[in-house]
């Protein structure tokens, strides 16, 4: 049975799981958008008299390393918070979460080295992992089963233009500190207006339940059916990061060995693109999900566009930069079925382990970066072809491993939600 709850209090838990995706995004990103122009002013400190060549090539090697330095400490943080909401509660996320990643943008405007910009990356990353699962935990098990799905739609909507914003940021704001002095305080200040959210009904009843476990994340792998579960929930959203994490954190360089002009394309503009099309295929993928009542169908609609898209990129990319964005943002619309990845993942699984879940799968998603750039790298090498060639061939191994995943993945629409594992 659904949790009932005032419209107003509904609508308040809906805008501040919204706004706390918002910030949660334009942190992520942030550092992808800001990573050229952060990293050409440390970089010299660190190396001294390094030439402009040399500077270029560490800016991409340190940029992946603290990008997977920042995606490690989400893989933890995901392991962490989600545990910690089924345990103590949604709540107890929501305000720990914000609070660890805004004062790490904070501290992350003031830093010196690579060094301390790592450990503020991964402390940050940590932090950002239990923002969405919380968030998107609380408004499923508060809504009606047939209409939970438009409130994770606008959260998840609202929370990509984060991006966007991000994107933005990076143009119009001159000195990089600022931008992460500017996320930190958004988070601050979202913190306050949390005051007065109201917890899970369907997580109190079971808080009550001593014999059931609580946050065991043993419980996703103890059955065959938990385990396929999910890992096709995680594989066929892994697509989706390949894109962000490659195709448009990486367009710069990407899109030189594709033929256009050194430095005409920028990484904050390829995010906002990129962020602008996944805002619109937010609301499209969630809508089409309620329509057709279905998660499958809508995933199986978004993936086949993200093909397409990846297609696009690789062919037409190299045309011009007013065509090299416009791909960007068609692959940012075909990728923007978070809404609907996230609505089947929080329902997939009981409430005694719902949060873990909800948490752990889009962090083992964001965290697969990680993974893409060791395959990348094992394609160079082992095949003996260039970063480009490499790229394509990584993009069909998981874009293939996508549609694997779909196949077995579990339908979810309309599922009561109020149970345990």
């Amino acid at each position: 049975m659904d949790q009932k709850v005032s419209g107003s209090a509904l609508n308040k838990l809906i805008i501040v799981a919204a706004l706390g995706y918002f910030v949660d995004i334009y942190d992520l990103l942030l550092f992808g958008v800001e990573r050229t122009q952060s990293l050409n002013e440390i970089l010299p400190l660190q190396f001294p008299g390094i030439s402009d060549a040399v500077l270029k090539i560490l800016n991409a090697s340190y940029g992946k390393l603290l990008l997977n330095w920042q995606m490690a400490g989400m893989l933890i943080g995901g392991l962490f918070w989600g545990i910690l909401g089924d345990k103590k509660g949604r709540l107890s996320v929501l305000f720990g979460s914000i609070l660890v990643y805004s004062i790490a943008n904070i501290l992350n405007g003031m830093v010196q080295s690579t060094d301390s910009y790592i450990v503020l990356r991964f402390i940050s990353g940590f932090g950002l992992a239990g923002e969405l699962g919380a968030g998107i935990t609380l408004v499923s098990e508060s809504m009606s089963k047939e209409k939970r799905g438009y409130g994770t739609m606008i959260v998840a909507t609202v929370g990509v233009f984060g991006a966007v914003v991000a994107g933005f940021m990076g143009e119009v704001i001159s000195n990089w500190r600022h931008s992460f002095y500017l996320g930190g305080a958004m988070g601050l200040v979202l913190l306050v207006l949390r005051i007065g959210v109201f917890e899970s009904g369907m997580f109190a009843a079971v808080k009550k339940e001593a014999t059931v476990k609580k946050g065991n994340i043993l419980q996703l792998f103890s059955t065959r059916k938990s385990l396929i579960k999910y890992l096709c929930i995680i594989f066929v959203t892994v697509p989706v990061w390949y894109v962000m994490g490659t195709l448009v954190l990486f367009s710069p360089e990407l899109s030189e060995l594709m033929g256009l002009p050194e430095k005409s394309i920028s990484a904050g503009k390829s995010i906002m693109f990129a962020y602008a099309g996944i805002t619109v295929g937010d609301i499209a993928s969630g809508l089409i999900s309620q329509l057709l009542r279905s998660r499958k169908k809508a995933l199986a609609v978004f993936l086949s566009l993200t093909v397409i898209g990846a297609v696009l990129y690789f062919l037409f990319g190299g045309t011009s930069v007013t065509v090299f964005y416009s791909i960007v943002a068609f692959i940012g619309f075909a990728t923007g079925y978070w809404a609907v990845f996230i609505s089947t993942a929080s329902e997939l699984f009981g409430t005694n382990i719902r949060a873990t879940a909800t948490t752990t799968a889009p962090n083992f998603v964001r965290g697969s970066t990680i993974l893409i750039s060791i395959l990348l790298n094992l394609i160079i090498s082992v095949c003996d072809v260039d970063k480009l060639q490499a790229t394509k061939i990584t993009g069909c191994i998981i874009i293939g491993i996508g549609f694997v995943a779909l196949y077995f993945l579990e339908e979810t629409f309309g599922k009561d939600l109020n149970y345990t594992e």
